[in-house]
Formats: structure tokens, C-alpha cells, sequence
């Protein structure tokens, strides 16, 4: 048997005359940039996620960049950051000038809320708060230390499509959400895209005009801004995806509800779930103490896939070795970097297949 970690083809198939038609329409249609299609979208994905304002951008990184940027967030000032977060995360803050202050992550894989007001200084300005994996962080928390320190909260929505934090769904807590819609996510497009959610019509406007290179009308350019558009037929693509993504979401829940329940073994410990909070299972992510490159290795000599989330925390990546930071600067980012894992986990997923990969998992020994 071989089972990939991720099957794209096989959620594509489930409604490919769905999709197939909507491109044709599209195509028919002559419009391919910022028309009807993504309108709609806009309307209909801020609906679903409980925002007054959605605005579709080219990407998920140019929504968090850009929502630094709006905020008036650079040169000389600090977004707090967990520093278990993808790379993307971190250069969302960075490529605007700003400094990126790391706070380790606690036992549910995403920020230690407790431990942010310790990382506060009189340049912080900002909290990103990225909900990994399709779990949620403490927005109460984060919530209540922004009011105490007048700061602002953008949120990485990227991996938790339609998960909540105390019945509210994430991306409607802080002053932004951001969204990625790269096709592994939970409603993927097929190529690049992303958006932002806001309650705040002043900030969705400056998006909307800064995504179109500064202008609201042709050839009248208000500001310097940026080429960063959902294109049409991506957005027409993503409106058919978000007609299912409730059931899509379902069915991750029941893959992940049986990996809890089937994995018996102790070298493999489950991921948890934070109380107040539910989760849309973007990865289901396993942490392996000492054995884990020894069970990536057996699983793959038994045909089975799996994938790593994040083998180099951001701080000590090439990238930002300018910060000066070392090995054990953040000692619990760095031990969950050297023993997470990510099971397969995909809609379309068969029982037998499931089976297979739970009986090899529980057979696993480090012997």
C-alpha cells in the first residue's frame, strides 16, 4: 500500500463536475480579475466566518505583510510571535521592518499565552496569534493582555478554517484575520490565495485599495501599494469548495477521532485539543520523543507518508540568523521541531487505509 500524507486528488474528486463547471463558466465568462466571482466570494466567506468585511488577496503571506503595514507597524517596532510558527509567519512581520519577539509554544502546539506579557516591551506594538494545525490559541487571554498593553492582534488563520475558541469562530477576535487558501489547507484553491476578515470598515477599505497597485479607480493611484489579487477564477473555485467545507471539516474530525481512539502506542503521543476550543484537524500531528526520525523512516519503508511541521523553528533558520539567536534560545520550540510529526490526513481518506496506518503505527517499536 502506499499512502501519501496528503491527497488532493482525492477531495478534488469528490465534486470535480462542481469544479469543472465553474472554471468553464469562468472562462466563458471574459473577466478573470477582481469581477463578480470574487465579490461573491468575499461576501460568502465573511458570512462563514462571522466578519463584517472580507477583502481577497493574492496570497496568505501578503495578508499578513500587508496587515502589518496598514496597522503602521515597521521600522523600530515588535509583533510578539510564537516561536513555533511557520516561517510565513514570522516574514509577515519582518518584511515591513518590524522585529519578530519569540514566546514558546505550551502543550497544545500553538503560543503560551502566559507567557506573552513577560516578552512586552515599550516597542512591542502588536500579538500575531497563529492557531497551528487547525487548533485555536487562548484569544481569551491574548485578548485580555491587548486591551492591558493597547496593543494590536492579527490573526493566522492559514491552517484553522472554521475551528472556534468558546463558540466564536477564529479571525473575528483580533483587528485582522488572515487566511491562506494554498491547496493543502482546509479550503484550498488551485494555486495561490488568500484574504482577510475584519470588522473594521476603514481597514477593509485601505486593503481593498492597497491590493490594487494604491487605487480605487483606474489610473488614479492614491497610495504606493501592492499587485496582490484573487484572481476570479480562484475565487469561483473556492466558493464551490466552501459550499462543502463543513462536511470536508467533518470528515477530518472523524479521521482524527479514530487515530485517538486506535493508536495504542507509548512511543506516539497524541495531539491535544485545548479546553474552550474545537479543531478542523488541518494536520494531525503527532509528537514522538527521541524515536521520531526512526518512525518517519519505518513508516516509509511501509508506504506510508508522512511530513514534518517544522523541522527548523524560525529562529534559527538562515534567514533570521541576524537576530543572534542560538540553539536553546527556546528550548521547548526546538524539542517539539525535533519530535512532531504529521500522519496522514486528507479528505477521502478510506477505512482500510486508515487501518493499515494505525496497525503499523501500534507495531512501532525502538527496538
Amino acid at each position: 500500500m502506499n499512502i501519501m500524507p496528503n491527497n488532493l486528488g482525492r477531495q478534488f474528486s469528490l465534486h470535480a463536475q462542481e469544479y469543472e463547471e465553474k472554471a468553464v463558466e469562468i472562462l466563458r465568462s471574459g473577466w478573470y480579475i477582481l469581477g463578480k466571482e470574487v465579490s461573491a466570494f468575499e461576501q460568502e466567506w465573511a458570512a462563514y466566518i462571522g466578519a463584517k468585511h472580507c477583502v481577497g488577496l493574492a496570497s496568505g503571506l501578503d495578508a499578513l505583510w500587508i496587515s502589518f503595514r496598514l496597522l503602521n507597524i515597521g521600522e523600530g517596532d515588535e509583533v510578539i510571535v510564537c516561536a513555533n510558527a511557520y516561517i510565513a509567519c514570522v516574514m509577515g512581520i519582518s518584511m515591513n521592518g518590524a522585529t519578530p519577539i519569540f514566546v514558546e509554544p505550551d502543550e497544545y502546539d500553538n503560543i503560551d499565552a502566559e507567557k506573552i506579557e513577560a516578552a512586552i516591551t515599550p516597542k512591542t506594538k502588536a500579538i500575531l496569534a497563529v492557531h497551528l494545525y487547525g487548533q485555536s490559541c487562548d484569544m481569551t487571554r491574548i485578548m485580555e493582555i491587548a486591551r492591558q498593553h493597547d496593543l494590536r492582534v492579527v490573526e493566522d488563520c492559514a491552517q484553522s478554517h472554521g475551528n472556534h475558541w468558546k463558540g466564536q469562530t477564529v479571525g473575528t477576535f483580533g483587528d485582522i484575520g488572515c487566511f491562506s487558501f494554498y491547496p493543502t489547507k482546509g479550503c484550498g484553491a488551485f494555486g495561490d490565495a488568500g484574504c482577510i476578515v475584519t470588522n473594521n470598515a476603514e481597514i477593509a477599505d485601505k486593503f481593498r485599495v492597497f491590493r490594487n497597485y494604491g487605487s480605487r479607480e483606474h489610473y488614479k493611484n492614491e497610495i504606493v501599494g501592492a499587485n496582490s489579487r484573487l484572481d476570479e477564477m480562484q475565487a469561483g473555485l473556492l466558493r464551490v469548495k466552501l459550499k462543502h467545507l463543513n462536511d470536508f471539516n467533518a470528515e477530518r474530525c472523524r479521521i482524527a477521532a479514530r487515530y485517538n481512539l486506535e493508536i495504542q502506542n507509548p512511543l506516539i503521543q497524541a495531539p491535544k485539543i485545548r479546553p474552550g476550543a474545537d479543531s478542523t484537524w488541518h494536520q494531525y500531528v503527532v509528537h514522538v520523543p527521541e524515536y521520531r526520525d526512526e518512525l518517519a523512516a519505518y513508516l516509509k519503508e511501509n508506504g506510508i507518508g508522512t511530513i514534518i511541521h517544522y523541522p527548523v523553528p524560525p529562529h534559527l533558520s538562515e534567514a533570521y540568523a541576524y537576530l543572534g539567536f542560538k540553539k536553546g534560545s527556546f528550548p521547548i520550540a526546538e524539542r517539539y521541531a525535533s519530535e512532531v510529526l504529521s500522519l496522514p490526513m486528507y479528505n477521502g481518506m478510506t477505512e482500510e487505509e486508515q487501518s493499515y496506518i494505525i496497525e503499523k503505527l501500534n507495531i512501532f517499536s525502538n527496538r
